[in-house]
C-alpha cells in the first residue's frame, strides 16, 4: 500500500512542478517528461535482459552451494552465538535452526530460501509467543537481524552494474562496492543488535558472543585500517580481494558439491532456472520504478528535494556530494524496487556516472540497508501479530547508521 501511495505520488508531483514550469514559460518540460518516461521504459527492459544472464549463472552457483551444505556449514559455525542471543527460546526448539538457517540464506543472497527459512522461523518463534497478537522479543531480535543482515554476496547490484557497464562499453570492476557493501551493512547489524540488546537487556558480554562480535569487528576494523593507510592503492586492494572472495566462493560451492556427491552440472541448471524466473519478475518492478522516478527527476522536483537538503547539511559541512545518493537510502526501507530505479537512475544517461562518487554510493547504499517496513509487514502478516512495539525503531536505527557508515566508506574509497 506505501508503495502505491509512493509511486502515484512520484507522477502527481512531477505534473504539478511541470505545470508550474510551463506556466513559468517553460514550455518543453511536458515533452522532456513525456520522453523521459518512454526512455526509462526501454532502459528498464535494456538493464532486465542483462540481469537476466548474470542472474542465471549466480544463483545456478548458489544452487550448488545449497544443495553441497553451505546453509548447513553456515548454522553450525553460528549456532553457539544464537543460542545466546535468544535466552528465552528453548535450547532444543526447532526455531534456532530456522533462524539461523535464515540468516545464513541472507549472507549468501539465497533470497528464495531465506523468506521461506524465515517465515518458518517466525512460525516456530510464535509457538513460545504467550500474546500471539504482540511481538515477543525473540522475534523482534530476529527481524532487526534480517533487516540489518549481513550481506557477503550482494548479488543483483553487482549484476546491475555489470550489465550497465557491458551494454554502454564502460570500463572499470563492477564488483567494486563488494567490500564497501559488506562494511557498511556489517555496521548495520552490528548496531541493530546493541540497540535491540539495550532494550531487551540481553548481556553482550558474554564470552561466547564476545568471541564472535569482537572477532568481526577487529576484522573489518583491520580492513578498514589497512585500507586507510592504503589510499592509493584503494582501488586494486578492492579489485583484488573481492575478486579473489566471489570466485572463492564458486570453486567453495563447487568443492561443497563435489563432497556431498551431488550431480552438480544438473543443480546448476536448476537454479539458473530460477535465476531466469527472477531476472523476469524483476522487469515490470523495475520499468514501473524507473518511469516514476524519471518523471518525478526531469520535471525539476528531485531536484528542488535535493537542493533543499544540500541547503541544510552545507550549513555546517563543506562536502555534501553525498546528498545526491540519498535519495536512494531515502527509499530502500520503503522499497527495494523504488530504491533499486533511484540507483539506476543516479548512474545518469548510458550510466556515465555508475562509477562517480554518486554512482558508486548509490550502489552501496542500496546493499547496506533491507526494506525494512516491507519485512515487517510480511512476516508479522504471516503470524497475525498486530503490536510490533519497537521492532520498526529498531529496523529503522539500524539503516540509519548503514546509511551513515556507507556514506563514511564511500569517501574513504572513493572521496
Amino acid at each position: 500500500m506505501v508503495l502505491n501511495y509512493i509511486w502515484i505520488s512520484f507522477f502527481i508531483v512531477a505534473f504539478l512542478v511541470a505545470l508550474y514550469k510551463t506556466i513559468n514559460g517553460d514550455f518543453e518540460i511536458f515533452s522532456l517528461v513525456v520522453n523521459s518516461i518512454f526512455e526509462r521504459a526501454e532502459l528498464g527492459f535494456k538493464l532486465s535482459l542483462g540481469l537476466t544472464g548474470i542472474m542465471a549463472l549466480w544463483l545456478g552457483i548458489m544452487r550448488i552451494g545449497e544443495k553441497g551444505g553451505a546453509i548447513h556449514i553456515l548454522s553450525r559455525i553460528f549456532s553457539p552465538l544464537f543460542n545466546k542471543l535468544f535466552p528465552e527460546i528453548p535450547k532444543d526448539s526447532k526455531a534456532h535452526g530456522s533462524i539461523i538457517m535464515n540468516i545464513s540464506a541472507n549472507m549468501l543472497g539465497l533470497d528464495n530460501a531465506a523468506t521461506p527459512l524465515g517465515l518458518k522461523a517466525m512460525g516456530e518463534l510464535q509457538k513460545h509467543n504467550t500474546e500471539k497478537t504482540k511481538a515477543s522479543n525473540a522475534q523482534i531480535l530476529f527481524l532487526v537481524l534480517n533487516t540489518s543482515g549481513l550481506t557477503l554476496i550482494p548479488t543483483s547490484i553487482i549484476a546491475l552494474r555489470a550489465t550497465a557497464m557491458t551494454d554502454n562499453d564502460i570500463s572499470g570492476t563492477a564488483t567494486d562496492i563488494f567490500i564497501p557493501i559488506l562494511i557498511a551493512t556489517y555496521c548495520s547489524t552490528l548496531a541493530g543488535l546493541i540497540f535491540v540488546s539495550i532494550v531487551q537487556k540481553i548481556n553482550l558480554f558474554q564470552k561466547t558472543i564476545l568471541a564472535y562480535l569482537g572477532s568481526a569487528t577487529a576484522l573489518i576494523g583491520g580492513l578498514i585500517w589497512y585500507l586507510a593507510i592504503h589510499k592509493d592503492q584503494i582501488e586494486i586492494i578492492s579489485s583484488v580481494v573481492s575478486g579473489a572472495f566471489i570466485f572463492g566462493f564458486i570453486i567453495g560451492f563447487i568443492l561443497l558439491g563435489l563432497r556431498s556427491k551431488i550431480n552438480i552440472y544438473d543443480e546448476f541448471i536448476e537454479g539458473a532456472k530460477d535465476g531466469f524466473t527472477v531476472a523476469v519478475k524483476i522487469i515490470p518492478y523495475l520499468i514501473a520504478m524507473l518511469c516514476a522516478i524519471g518523471a518525478f527527476t526531469t520535471s525539476g522536483a528531485m531536484s528542488f528535494i535535493i537542493e533543499g537538503i544540500e541547503s541544510f547539511f552545507g550549513l555546517f559541512l563543506t562536502d555534501t556530494r553525498f546528498v545526491d545518493a540519498l535519495p536512494t537510502a531515502i527509499m530502500k526501507p520503503l522499497s527495494g524496487g523504488g530504491a533499486r530505479g533511484m540507483m539506476v537512475e543516479s548512474w545518469g544517461e548510458n550510466a556515465a556516472q555508475i562509477n562517480s562518487f554518486v554512482g558508486r554510493l548509490t550502489s552501496t547504499l542500496q546493499g547496506s540497508t533491507e526494506t525494512t517496513f516491507y519485512v515487517l509487514a510480511v512476516y508479522f502478516g504471516s503470524i497475525g501479530v498486530k503490536n510490533t512495539r519497537y521492532a520498526i525503531v529498531a529496523g529503522l536505527f539500524a539503516d540509519l547508521i548503514g546509511v551513515i557508515a556507507a556514506i563514511i566508506v564511500a569517501y574513504l574509497f572513493w572521496g
